[in-house]
């Protein structure tokens, strides 16, 4: 009798792997999102994010969703100004929404 219980377990946690996939769908949307939107960046920070625009900004590769979501916010709000690029920034980032900016700041993360 006792079998019968870890046979149910078993059966239980089946279902997850599915629910793990659908999960991962809206994430592979927003990375072509934001493939899309970062496509206007790379031809100063690189396909891959590690040239230094102009040569005077951070490498974008290796920094968090978080920490680029705020970075691109605060340039879109003009009280980001690294190394005076922020009046171009400003531009470059002006017509992003919210969701855009999450889109592109989680796709230049995976870099």
């Amino acid at each position: 009798m006792e079998a019968a219980p870890a046979e149910e377990a078993a059966d239980a946690t089946a279902p997850a792997p599915e629910t793990e996939e659908k999960a991962e769908a809206p994430a592979t949307a927003d990375n072509e999102a934001g493939k899309a939107l970062y496509a206007k960046c790379a031809s100063c920070h690189g396909a891959d994010g590690k040239t230094k625009a102009l040569g005077k900004s951070e490498v974008l590769a290796g920094q968090s969703a978080a920490d680029l979501e705020t970075k691109i916010a605060e340039y879109k709000a003009g009280t980001r100004n690294v190394a005076g690029m922020g009046a171009l920034m400003k531009g470059q980032v002006a017509t992003m929404s919210d969701e855009d900016i999450k889109a592109v700041s989680a796709y230049i993360a995976t870099f």
